[in-house]
């Protein structure tokens, strides 16, 4: 995580030096096959073009979202692939939970199967979800 102030990217660079050194020093490897660089710019103009980061004279590779434990973060910190994600994970299980109704299975069984696979998508990340940001996509999320 790094800070990029004015268009100046030294302090930026710097610190992945510094983590750099810090693995080496440590007997650590960097996995670079999975070294991602996210860039989060808020500024209105989008028209910033960063030098690309080398770690061991690998270029490490840009991208404009990923996922990390779990949760999907884009460079515009839009919430919408992550409970895009949430819903249609959440849908999968929904069409199990029904093929189980029709088997006539007793609802202490249901109630089990919604509570071990439903309800753990659900309330994985519950600080994300329940954000202010999120509220277009509360509806989505509630109606699952």
């Amino acid at each position: 995580m790094g800070l990029i102030s004015d268009n100046d990217e030294r302090a930026y660079l710097e610190e992945i030096k510094h983590l750099e050194n810090w693995c080496q020093e440590n007997n650590l490897l960097l996995n670079l096959s999975k070294t991602k660089e996210l860039i989060v710019d808020c500024s209105k103009k989008q028209e910033h073009h960063y030098q690309p980061v080398r770690i061991s004279g690998t270029m490490v590779e840009r991208v404009d979202s990923f996922r990390y434990l779990g949760v999907h973060i884009s460079q515009y910190l839009s919430w919408s692939r992550h409970t895009n994600s949430l819903a249609k994970k959440a849908h999968q299980r929904l069409y199990h939970l029904r093929h189980l109704r029709d088997f006539r299975l007793p609802s202490k069984v249901l109630r089990n199967f919604y509570t071990c696979t439903m309800e753990s998508i659900l309330t994985g990340n519950i600080t994300v979800c329940l954000d202010r940001a999120l509220k277009p996509f509360h509806c989505e999320l509630y109606c699952v």
